[in-house]
């Protein structure tokens, strides 16, 4: 494969085939992924939730391909993460996949505009071409008029949605976003929600988020629980009436999952 090749976008977006992650704490060993088998369709929309632990942000660094697993693999479009030298991989996490982070980690010596087009330069694509290009989505996100402010004159909705434009300045197959809404209100983290749903609705944006919020979750398409590093469900949220719902059979789920370990403790 060159460094150039396309990717095969008739493969589902992401398979993951065994895979584990184990760490190392200075003389403990923690499975933080235990055996995960999934499959992330292109065009759909997924929500990982599950405890403090539970291997979510670890699964998501796996498929960003900024870990490697320990045993298992991280398939995307048909390329096995695992095979790709560091410099393809480095190429993989710039060309074909989109980060959102709770903290937005915007660079706050440049303005808006430079914090969406830095991944094109750091590509050396065409600066002009990108923004011309990409000037409807900054338009939906609602930036056009703050393209030429500093990160810290933002408010925190608005330092997310840059965040979200910077993400998909390379037009990722895949749009990854870990505790997005973590850092804001009820009304900003709906607004955020509303543009994932709309970016997964009507450009057909493969998405895989984590929250720990049911709130958030129910703009997914499926919800997946992750409980010590094991897949406990993979539910569609069509089978919900709201997040209220959603949020009762997930702390249900929760509990009968801890009484069931406490069970089995001598």
């Amino acid at each position: 494969m060159t460094d150039t090749q396309k990717y095969n976008c008739q493969e589902p977006a992401v398979q993951a085939r065994e895979l584990t992650r184990v760490f190392k704490q200075g003389n403990q060993t923690i499975t933080a992924l235990d055996g995960i088998d999934l499959t992330i369709h292109q065009g759909d929309f997924v929500a990982v939730m599950g405890a403090s632990g539970s291997g979510k942000s670890t699964l998501l660094h796996l498929i960003a391909g900024l870990i490697r697993p320990t045993s298992g693999q991280v398939v995307v479009e048909g390329n096995d993460l695992g095979s790709l030298s560091d410099r393809r991989l480095t190429l993989y996490r710039r060309r074909r996949v989109g980060l959102v982070f709770q903290n937005y980690n915007l660079i706050p010596h440049l303005t808006t505009e430079e914090n969406i087009l830095l991944p094109l330069r750091a590509d050396g694509a065409s600066i002009q071409e990108g923004r011309d290009k990409r000037h409807v989505l900054w338009e939906r996100l609602g930036l056009t008029t703050f393209l030429n402010q500093m990160p810290d004159t933002l408010s925190g909705g608005q330092q997310q949605r840059v965040a979200m434009a910077r993400a998909l300045s390379m037009e990722p197959a895949i749009l990854l976003a870990d505790e997005p809404t973590g850092n804001l209100d009820s009304v900003n983290s709906r607004k955020i929600c509303e543009v994932f749903d709309e970016l997964n609705r009507q450009d057909g944006r493969t998405i895989t988020l984590v929250t720990h919020e049911p709130g958030v979750a129910i703009f997914a398409k499926r919800v997946i629980v992750l409980h010590d590093g094991r897949l406990l469900a993979d539910w569609q949220t069509s089978q919900f009436r709201d997040a209220h719902d959603l949020a009762a059979t997930y702390q249900e789920l929760a509990a009968q999952t801890d009484e069931e370990q406490g069970a089995k403790l001598p």
